[in-house]
Parts: C-alpha cells; structure tokens; sequence
C-alpha cells in the first residue's frame, strides 16, 4: 500500500435540481475533462445530461493503511521475527473519492442506471426543502441494487429560515431515517449541507456549509474495494474525444482485470482493435492501471462521436447476444404485474434496448431449493408462470390471519430475455428492467425488475438452435365426463377433447376418474372427439352401478328397441349422475413437437 492511491468511486445520485453538481463541485479539488457540465446542452439547459467526473484526495485515513500485527498484511515482513528489525512506518498514500456526478432528470434514467454499476459507495443528495421526490426513490432503489454503503446529504440548507433551520434539519433528518428503515441502508448516516449558499446565481465567493464535514463522514465510511487486476480487461466508457496529433481518447472505469501501456483493446462496439498509446488519471500519465481506477485511454484516431458511450475490453472478450437467460427479483415499489410477454427497457451492463420477457421458476417441489448464485442448470424442469410469482402486502396480511396452510412461493425465479436488438456485454453482468415510457410526471417507480444475467445466446437462430434445451413447461389440466360404460376394463369418455383435436397424441397418458379409477387414454371414438378408456384394475362395482342404467331399458322405456351398432355392447351414463375425467399433462414451451408427457 506504501505510495499507493486508493480510488473509490462515490455515485451522486438525486432528483433533478436537488444541488448534485454544485455538491461535486464543493467537494472536488481536481476535475476530469467531463466534470462539472461541460457539455453546452448541459450548460445552456441548467441541468446534468450526462455522467460528470471529478476527484479529490485525503491523505489515507490510519484505520486503512497497514499496520502492525500479524501476518504480511499488517505490515511485518515474511522473514521477520525474534530480534529482526522493526519495519519502516510505510507512507500514508493517498485515498482519492472519484464523485461519479449522475443526471437528475426522470428521461436520462439510463444514465443513471450505467453510472450506478461502478459506484462503491452512494451519495444520496435531497433537497431539504423538498424531502424525497420519484426520481429520488428511483435513485434509492438502483442504489439498493448496485452498491452496498450509502450517505444522505440534505442540501440547500441555506433556504431554511435560520430561527427554524435546525428543527427542520431534524424534522427532514426523521423522515428520511424512516424512509431507510426498510431498506439495507437502515441506520445510514444523514448530513446537513448548503452545497452553493445563495443558489447558482451566487458570487463564487460564498463558502459552502458542512462540506467538510462531509468530507470527514466520506473517510470514515469509505473502505478499500476488492480489486482484482486478473482476469480480461474490461472498462466502461462514458466520453470520447479528439486530440489533434495525438489520438482519440476514451475517458471511462476499469470494471474488471488490467490494462498496461502498448496493449491492444478492443472496442466491440466499433469492431475494431486498437493500441494503448498513453493513459492518464486525472492529468497524470500511468503505465498500468487495474478494476476500479478512472482512466483516459488514448488511441489510434477514430471518430469520437461512433462511441458515446460504450465498453472497451481486452480482444475477444466480450460477445454479442440476441437473447439471454436472467435470475430476477422484482422490484417492490414498482406497481402492478410483471407479465410475460411484456416489453420492457432492458439496460443489459452499459446498454438500454427494449426486450420481451417470458418469467420461469423451478418446479413446485423445488421452490424451497436454495437459489444458485451465479449459474443455471440446463438439466432441470422449470414451470412456465404468466407473471412473476410475488405476494402484495394485502396477500401476507391474509395469510397470516388465515387458518388455512400458506401458499408457497419459489426463493427464486427466472426470466428469459429476447431483445429487440443485439447487445455486447460481458458474462455475470447486472440486468435492469424498466417502464422508462411511463409518465415522468406520475408518482411511481419506473424500475420492475433486476437480476444477474446467467447465460447469453449469441447464436442469432437461438430459437431453433438452443431453447429446445430450455425445459419450461406448462401444466396443462383438462376436465370431460365417462359417457358410456363398454365392460368391465373399459369406458367412453367425452368431452376432453374439441372435435377436431388430434385424440392420437394423448393416448397413452393417464387420467383420473372422479370415482377413484385411474385409466389410461386407448383411442379415439367416433369422429365427435369421444375416446376410450381402459381401466387396467377395472371398475369399482360401486361405479358400475352408477353408471349402469342400461340402453336397451332406456329405449324400451321410450318404445325403441333397436341399439345402434355404436351404442352396442355399451352402456349409458344417467346425465344427472356424470363422473368426471381428469387429465393432468405437460406441454414443453420450446418442444418444436409439441408432444403430451404425463404429469404427477
């Protein structure tokens, strides 16, 4: 650690105008080239269009840096021991808070949503005169997926009347502590700041409030991220420039493995590979650089504006896919269903397309199978479900008034994901799904659903090639009634089956008699979409009586004695006294044949 510097990633997330710039601005000694909106649409338009970057840097708070105590990582030398010289107290270095500085404004949520995936800690920014607001929620919840530490900062206290400012810090201060009760940031802790007192038409001269105090709590919450300099190199890009007789630069975060100057990357977006020629941090020239710095890239020239925003990697690493397996949870405070075979805004890593869903879960013997993290089984069955399996609170509340066993739910559910356009995005990453076309005016949570994608589907025939491998099925229930006696071991059935069913593809399978029989599906019968059954242990003779009011009697009662030759042999079932025949069976969502298998 000696020398080193410690990059954290601090997202600043809140409802437009809650002061998210201004507090970055407050904050920062060192700002990026995209720090601060700096593009002109931003500027001319008061309000953030896009990820901002700045810094700052403390010296290494002492809880972090290695000390003495055993073991290499504290400090002591592998060979060191009785009477070995104590080691050198080793240089503090630095712990530098990269502010990822995220727009406000409800239509650029996917923004929002790539920059949240490389945050290591939250700023969550409130206007303290106007409390929580829907894109605040919004913020909260993407944070709630992407980031594990979270610090609140009341802003604008400066608005606050001075006589009442401090009860209604406190007051606000309450509201947003019971806001977090229910969420993984319970206990977090709550700052009063005034980011820019007076407001952006302010002199520059006036000193912003509780800063750094702020800057105090952001040492004493941040922690060292595990950073792991193996594996491909991947980082997300969120700015592209020129530099005249030099290069294009990309300016982004390092997601995974490492990078050294004069490596090639690839850029997938662009299907092109290029050469590292330099690299900066924050204006210094580096060699290397590992997950979790913020870098600037510079390559062989290209047109800056065919890479907005995009992802870069080490070659060959990443793939492109058509459609993609997820595990998925939903989101709580997104209202209604989830259903299949809607469409949703799917951000896949650093892209947003539209997607179809089909939800699955495991089969209902196995909903209490604890979930698999971080991969899928192609071997088991899985139930095709209409919508997302999840209780509303009315649900539990019945539940627990209910005498009657609870429903059981699956610890874990499935999405299949069919995207409208191809997306280039590395394995195990985080998936969103949204209603970003709902109305940003409405007071509700865009965000239904996330997960972690488990296998891509490059194959563009995927549909042919490999979901026939997927085993979803659907439990399929029919209901007829037996018409007709024939003997002992026989009956016929109607009314399972429509006319112009075709009867052959059932038989074989297996259903249940009302009275307790189980038979098995022999044929069809006629040409009405009657069949036979054939009851291997024959009937109950209690069955048989019921049944047995015989044609011949029934005709001589009506004067007809002739039988029909369909009707011979076979007796006819009194309407009011009907059994019924029940058929449970499989039908396999991705079986291109369609076929029957029989069901428990």
């Amino acid at each position: 650690m000696a020398g080193r510097r410690v990059n954290v990633n601090v997202g600043v997330l809140g409802h437009i105008d809650s002061g998210k710039t201004a507090l970055a601005r407050a904050l920062s000694t060192t700002a990026s080239t995209a720090a601060f909106d700096k593009q002109p649409q931003s500027r001319e338009r008061g309000i953030t269009l896009d990820l901002g970057f700045s810094c700052f840097s403390v010296p290494l708070p002492a809880r972090l840096r290695p000390g003495p105590g055993p073991g290499p990582e504290a400090g002591v030398g592998v060979g060191a021991g009785a009477g070995a010289e104590p080691e050198p107290e080793p240089e503090p270095g630095q712990l530098q808070f990269t502010l990822v500085d995220c727009p406000g404004h409800a239509s650029l949520i996917r923004t929002i949503i790539g920059g949240a995936q490389i945050i290591d800690l939250m700023l969550l920014v409130i206007d303290v005169t106007k409390g929580m607001q829907t894109q605040s929620a919004e913020c909260l919840v993407i944070g709630q997926i992407a980031c594990q530490k979270l610090i609140v900062v009341l802003n604008k206290i400066d608005l606050l009347a001075e006589e009442k400012r401090q009860a209604a810090i406190d007051k606000m201060t309450k509201k947003m502590q019971k806001t977090l009760e229910n969420t993984k940031f319970r206990g977090s802790p709550i700052i009063p700041v005034a980011a820019k007192p007076g407001g952006p038409e302010a002199p520059e001269t006036e000193t912003p409030q509780g800063i750094s105090e702020l800057i105090e709590l952001l040492k004493s919450q941040a922690s060292i991220p595990t950073r792991d300099p193996s594996g491909p190199f991947l980082m997300a890009v969120d700015h592209c420039f020129s530099i005249k007789g030099q290069g294009t630069v990309m300016t982004g975060t390092i997601l995974s493995g490492s990078v050294n100057l004069g490596d090639s990357v690839e850029i997938p977006a662009l299907k092109v590979v290029k050469k590292v020629k330099s690299m900066q941090m924050f204006h210094t020239p580096v060699t290397s650089a590992m997950q979790g710095d913020r870098l600037g890239i510079c390559v062989t020239q290209f047109d800056p504006k065919l890479l907005e925003r995009g992802l870069v990697c080490t070659p060959e690493s990443l793939h492109t896919i058509h459609a993609a397996i997820v595990s998925v949870k939903k989101i709580p405070y997104f209202r209604g269903a989830l259903q299949t075979k809607a469409k949703f805004h799917i951000t896949v890593g650093h892209e947003t397309v539209m997607g179809r869903v089909m939800f699955f879960s495991p089969a209902p013997d196995q909903f209490d199978c604890e979930p698999l993290e971080e991969t899928f089984d192609f071997g088991k069955e899985y139930l095709y479900q209409e919508q997302y399996l999840s209780k509303d609170s009315t649900t539990v509340e019945e539940d627990k008034k209910s005498d009657q066993p609870v429903e059981k739910w699956p610890k874990q559910q499935w999405a299949l994901l069919e995207f409208e356009k191809p997306v280039t995005c590395p394995k195990l990453c985080l998936v969103i799904g949204s209603k970003l076309d709902t109305d940003i005016h409405a007071n509700t949570c865009r965000l239904a659903f996330h997960g972690m994608m488990l296998q891509g589907l490059e194959d563009k025939n995927y549909a042919e090639t490999f979901l026939p491998k997927l085993k979803v099925y659907k439990l399929k229930h029919k209901e007829g009634h037996v018409e007709r006696v024939i003997d002992d071991y026989g009956v016929i059935g109607r009314s399972l089956f429509k006319k112009e069913t075709n009867i052959q593809i059932f038989v074989g399978l297996k259903v249940r008699l009302s009275s307790g029989e189980i038979g098995v599906i022999e044929s069809g019968f006629g040409q009405s979409g009657k069949f036979k059954i054939r009851i291997p242990d024959g009937l109950n003779s209690d069955t048989k009586k019921l049944l047995t009011t015989t044609t011949t009697k029934k005709r001589a009662k009506s004067g007809k004695g002739d039988v029909t030759k369909e009707d011979e042999g076979c007796s006819k079932a009194d309407p009011t006294q009907h059994i019924s025949i029940s058929l449970y069976f499989k039908r396999y969502v991705f079986d291109a044949q369609k076929r029957m298998v029989q069901s428990p």
